[in-house]
């Protein structure tokens, strides 16, 4: 893909207005050192030296585009607490907007805590509840959703299998994204099986295909589109979920692209280094999207989407990829 192409593509993302639907969570990295093993149990001991906290889950979707776009914004719903008021705090000072984020004190803030030492992921602590979002709540969030949807460009659905998307919910989403004409993406989770509709493109990786297909995972070929097994799998999801696009992750070997009355499109990956595959797949489905909203082709929003996991992949933590850091990775 020709490297000025892109940068007419970026140039335009500016202008697209964007809503991230899904589960919130807020992401703790606590970085240290280690120079002994304990002495009550054959464990490291980590001195902590910097404590980093990042949008996570549905918000770490919305932070990617913000990189790209002012006009991100975040629906969702969490507790009232500490850690909510970091996770708004972080938002705000990104520019996504949060005035469709429910804060709840029935609802518990979900925390992802990462303790990493000479750039080792040692351990990971999670601190959640999956709670049903309340038929109030979702009421809710379907009316402001009505409200924005003439001023939006397109909606990310995000399920992270936390309780928030139930069929009932994400059916009203499907309903009112296709009346307005908007581009739907959605990044499913097989732990939570939704029947989807109308869909732009549905967004999972090789195992989560495999699960939401019903067929026994198996591991790739170098050539994912000589891949029976693979092509099998994008066969019977194009037709289970009729939609429009069916894009999946394949890790170190890219993404394999499906569409409708066209041959898959393989986009090999672009990471020259991987230190941490945290939050990729955010990176894909909001560059992806970004993409088509901007005028590109299915194929171009593939090559995007790639090139900018690739970027992400070579960075610790939950990172994101700059305008400039997309745009010089076509110069390759």
């Amino acid at each position: 893909m020709d490297k000025s192409r892109v940068a007419e593509l970026v140039g335009r993302f500016g202008e697209k207005r964007i809503l991230v639907i899904g589960d919130l969570m807020l992401d703790e990295f606590l970085w240290g050192k280690v120079s002994r093993i304990s002495p009550e149990a054959p464990v490291p001991v980590v001195e902590i030296v910097k404590e980093e906290f990042f949008p996570g889950g549905a918000a770490n979707v919305a932070r990617n585009l913000a990189e790209f776009t002012k006009n991100a914004s975040l629906m969702g719903a969490t507790g009232v607490c500490r850690h909510s008021e970091i996770l708004q705090q972080l938002l705000t000072s990104e520019g996504v907007g949060t005035a469709a984020i429910q804060f709840h004190p029935c609802y518990r803030t979900i925390v992802k805590t990462r303790v990493i030492a000479r750039q080792q992921h040692v351990v990971r602590i999670d601190r959640e509840t999956k709670t049903r979002l309340k038929p109030a709540h979702a009421a809710t969030a379907l009316a402001q959703l009505e409200e924005l949807l003439p001023s939006l460009d397109a909606v990310i659905v995000e399920d992270y299998g936390k309780g928030v998307l139930e069929q009932a919910f994400t059916d009203e989403i499907s309903r009112l994204v296709w009346h307005f004409g908007k581009v739907l993406a959605v990044d499913p989770n097989p732990q939570n099986p939704l029947t989807w509709r109308h869909a732009t493109v549905i967004k999972p990786n090789r195992s989560e295909a495999f699960a939401s297909a019903g067929v026994p995972f198996s591991d790739g070929i170098t050539n994912p589109t000589e891949d029976a097994d693979l092509l099998r799998v994008g066969k019977l999801l194009m037709e289970k979920w009729d939609m429009e696009n069916l894009l999946i992750t394949l890790g170190e070997l890219g993404v394999l692209l499906f569409r409708k009355g066209e041959p898959p499109y393989h986009a090999p990956t672009r990471a020259r280094e991987v230190f941490d595959v945290s939050g990729a797949g955010d990176t894909v489905i909001s560059l992806f999207t970004l993409a088509l909203t901007a005028g590109a082709s299915p194929q171009e929003a593939a090559e995007i989407a790639n090139h900018a996991s690739g970027v992400v992949v070579g960075k610790l933590g939950t990172a994101i990829v700059t305008p400039a850091e997309l745009i010089a990775s076509f110069g390759d």
